[in-house]
């Protein structure tokens, strides 16, 4: 190309390359298994292409415009120049210095599928592929310094589109620029378009409108697995949330969360189409603290989101390699905090690779509203974990777990806590004064009050056993104590010492015992008596029983005999003892395991008071 050109002369050398490139593009398409003639031809055109522009650049530089003079003819060719740059058919770019996007022709636009306005300002070797970042760099460098022209095959992504391309880089001076540019011209060689996303300027209604509805959609699907009784339950909150991102949302998900005060790595999840399985693996073994981008949501307790990664150590680096996002091939980070309101419990980190579209603004509002939300669930499943073991820690104060062995007796018991999560009744075996004694009983009322008065009656029974041989002076002083507390709450409770094969009973307003005969006949004690904590003098009810070998007594509590059919009708002591008839010789574990079935069937297995059974039987 000769230094001087005129316009026409430059419209014809257009015209031509626009014809031949065309007719690269037909050859490519029909013989596809001989590419290299093509991308020869296609590399002089890309030198042609180049001097063109240089030319170009030559004619912009004559006889520029003086203040206040008429438009002159380089003026109109400098409009004319500028719109042949807009309809190059080659996807031309113009970098500054540092490789910032200044110019841009409308084949590039619509080869990244985004358009000009958006491309403008972003930093070119953000869409050259991670293992060819640094060499495309060191060429700019290059030709700016030498002022020759570099070739480069690399991979261009964005907004989805991945381009197997052939870069040319020259640089190039520019009328009315302080500093000289660079023009990469693009030939693409081979192009992968998943889809047909559109850039974020000129997406339609209905596209937004759509993008919407899937941000809500997972929204409530993130709700509804955070409201899962399994995740109150399960410490698996964390590991199911960032399941679902990672299968709906993100190539690669982190999960950190702040333990002891210290951030830990909860879970990593990778690409399922992948071999990441060794990436994985080392992910999880990296510590947060390590990783800039995470330390600053941690710290600042506000996420941050990067559509174009510019920094690849936002991760840390690999242990002894390099950064972590750079092997990933990471093209867009976000980082939200779990938790919120200065309160923060641990991170999510997304990631998506360079055949995906870039995460947005609106892609951080809403993961931070599920890392609220999250936050919200974490704090939850503690709470309920700590009542949970508040109520467990009752539960073992109320009822033993295993009953130990009475010379002479075989005992069983079974217990049901019903509807409430706290139980109010209770059952105990336990050593007395002179040889063993027993008791059953239970506050009037639920929650966690009754289960503590109920707790404080058991273990006063234990205790005062260990100095009465009499269960109803035992009675009487426990009642002392707890009508002295003055809480308002009383307790029906039974109990009975052992000594050989009498048991003395003292009854406090409780349910009689059946005893079971060998023949099968049942009859019951006469139980009553006033309830504990009513009054300081109150009585109770004793009386002794002589046992003989294969007799069963049985103790129940009030929800047994209270339990309800769908007609409203109570099971009663009537058919409690048609049931302990049909378990003559039985063992214990078999009478009340006998007498809870016939119970759930009879209610329809509704329980709305706790159940308890114990049976002790005369060997």
């Amino acid at each position: 190309m000769t230094d001087g050109i005129g316009l026409q002369t430059l419209e014809q050398a257009l015209s031509a390359l626009t014809a031949r490139v065309s007719s690269l593009r037909e050859a490519k398409s029909a013989y596809p298994a001989d590419p290299r003639s093509t991308l020869d031809a296609a590399l002089a055109e890309l030198d042609t292409a180049r001097e063109l522009l240089d030319a170009s650049v030559r004619e912009l530089r004559k006889a520029p415009k003086r203040s206040g003079e008429r438009e002159s003819g380089s003026q109109r060719e400098l409009k004319l120049l500028r719109q042949v740059f807009r309809t190059f058919p080659i996807p031309v770019v113009v970098l500054d210095a540092s490789g910032v996007v200044r110019r841009i022709s409308a084949e590039t636009s619509r080869m990244l599928g985004s358009p000009a306005g958006y491309l403008i300002g972003r930093s070119f070797p953000l869409f050259v592929d991670v293992s060819r970042r640094a060499a495309f760099r060191s060429h700019l460098t290059a030709v700016q310094q030498g002022g020759q022209t570099a070739t480069l095959q690399t991979r261009l992504a964005h907004q989805g589109r991945a381009h197997t391309v052939q870069l040319a880089v020259t640089r190039l001076t520019m009328p009315g620029e302080p500093q000289e540019m660079v023009a990469v011209m693009i030939l693409p060689l081979e192009a992968q378009v998943p889809g047909p996303p559109p850039g974020p300027a000129d997406r339609s209604d209905a596209v937004l409108v759509m993008a919407a509805a899937r941000r809500q959609e997972l929204l409530s699907r993130m709700t509804r697995l955070l409201l899962d009784e399994e995740s109150l339950r399960q410490p698996v909150t964390v590991t199911r949330a960032a399941r679902l991102l990672a299968a709906e949302w993100a190539d690669w998900v982190f999960a950190d969360m702040i333990r002891d005060g210290m951030p830990k790595r909860a879970s990593v999840l990778g690409p399922s189409d992948r071999p990441v399985t060794q990436l994985v693996r080392l992910a999880e073994q990296m510590n947060p603290l390590t990783a800039p981008g995470v330390a600053h949501v941690l710290t600042g307790g506000s996420g941050v989101v990067h559509e174009m990664l510019e920094d690849d150590g936002l991760l840390g680096d690999v242990p002894g390699g390099p950064p972590l996002l750079r092997v990933m091939g990471a093209a867009s980070v976000l980082i939200v905090p779990i938790g919120g309101g200065g309160d923060v419990l641990g991170s999510l980190t997304l990631v998506r690779l360079r055949d995906r579209e870039p995460f947005t603004l609106a892609d951080l509002g809403l993961m931070e509203e599920i890392g609220a939300h999250l936050g919200l669930a974490v704090r939850a499943r503690r709470s309920f974990q700590t009542r949970s073991r508040a109520a467990d820690a009752l539960r073992t104060s109320v009822v033993p777990r295993s009953l130990p062995d009475i010379p002479g007796f075989e005992a069983a018991a079974i217990y049901n806590a019903g509807s409430s999560p706290v139980g109010a009744e209770f059952y105990d075996v336990f050593p007395s004064r002179d040889g063993w004694g027993f008791a059953l009983g239970g506050a009037a009322g639920k929650g966690e009050e009754a289960a503590s008065v109920s707790a404080m009656v058991r273990n006063g029974l234990r205790v005062l056993s260990v100095w009465e041989s009499d269960p109803g002076e035992v009675m009487r002083k426990l009642n002392q104590a707890l009508t002295a507390q003055n809480n308002g709450m009383f307790v029906m409770a039974v109990t009975g010492f052992i000594r050989a094969r009498r048991i003395r009973l003292a009854s406090a307003g409780h349910h009689p015992a059946a005893l079971l005969q060998p023949d099968g006949g049942v009859r019951f004690t006469a139980g009553g008596g006033v309830p504990l904590g009513i009054a300081p003098e109150a009585e109770m009810f004793t009386e002794e029983i002589a046992l003989t070998s294969g007799q069963t007594l049985v103790f129940y509590s009030d929800g047994l005999v209270a339990s309800q059919n769908e007609l409203g009708e109570s099971y009663g002591e009537t058919r409690l003892a048609d049931v302990l008839a049909r378990c003559v010789a039985q063992t214990p574990a078999t009478v009340v395991k006998t007498v809870e079935e016939d119970r759930h069937a009879f209610s329809g297995g509704r329980v709305w008071d706790e159940i308890v059974i114990l049976a002790l039987r005369v060997v």
